[in-house]
C-alpha cells in the first residue's frame, strides 16, 4: 500500500470509496464540494494494487479572534473501503496528512467525530474547548501542530460544509 497525493483521475474512484465508507453519498459529495469549491488543502488517497482503497480530506478552515484571522484545518472525511478497514489504512492515511501539513506550516488541524478513536491520533476535545464553533461538544477535537497555534477564537467552516442535503 502507498500513500500518496490525489490525482485528477482519482476523484471518481475517491467518491466511491468515500460513498462505500458511510454507506451513503452525503459525504462523497461534500469531498466532490471542497473540491470543486478550493477549499481543499491536502487529499491524499491509499493506493494498493493500483487500486484507490482509502481517501483523507484535509480542508481550509478559519480561526478568527481578536480582530485577527487565522488559517486552520478541517480533517474530515477519512474513509477505507469497508473490507479493508481496521487495518491500519485511516491511521497511515491521517498520519502522513499531518507530516505534510506540518511540514507546510499548518498549524492546527479540528476534527469532528469519535473522541475515542481520534485521541489515537493526539486529537483532543480539551484542545477544542476554547473554540466557538457550531459543532461545538465533546465530539469537536483539535490537534495543534505547532506551539503557536491559536487557543481560542471562534472556527468557521467553508460553505460546503453548510451544503449537505
Amino acid at each position: 500500500m502507498i500513500i500518496r497525493p490525489e490525482k485528477a483521475a482519482d476523484a471518481w474512484p475517491i467518491s466511491d470509496v468515500v460513498a462505500a465508507a458511510f454507506g451513503r453519498q452525503q459525504e462523497a459529495k461534500l469531498v466532490r464540494r471542497l473540491r470543486d469549491n478550493g477549499d481543499m488543502v491536502l487529499s491524499l488517497v491509499a493506493e494498493d494494487e493500483g487500486a484507490i482503497i482509502g481517501h483523507v480530506a484535509f480542508s481550509r478552515l478559519w480561526v478568527e479572534g481578536d480582530g485577527t484571522r487565522s488559517p486552520a484545518i478541517g480533517l474530515a472525511p477519512v474513509s477505507v473501503l469497508p473490507d479493508r478497514q481496521r487495518n491500519g489504512t485511516a491511521r497511515a492515511l491521517i498520519g502522513a496528512g499531518h507530516l505534510r501539513l506540518k511540514t507546510q506550516g499548518e498549524k492546527i488541524v479540528f476534527v469532528l467525530g469519535d473522541p475515542d478513536y481520534y485521541k489515537r491520533f493526539g486529537f483532543s476535545h480539551a484542545t477544542a474547548e476554547n473554540f466557538v464553533c457550531v459543532y461545538q461538544g465533546e465530539h469537536l477535537q483539535a490537534l495543534r501542530l505547532a506551539g503557536d497555534a491559536p487557543g481560542a477564537g471562534e472556527v468557521i467552516y467553508p460553505a460546503s460544509f453548510g451544503l449537505l442535503e
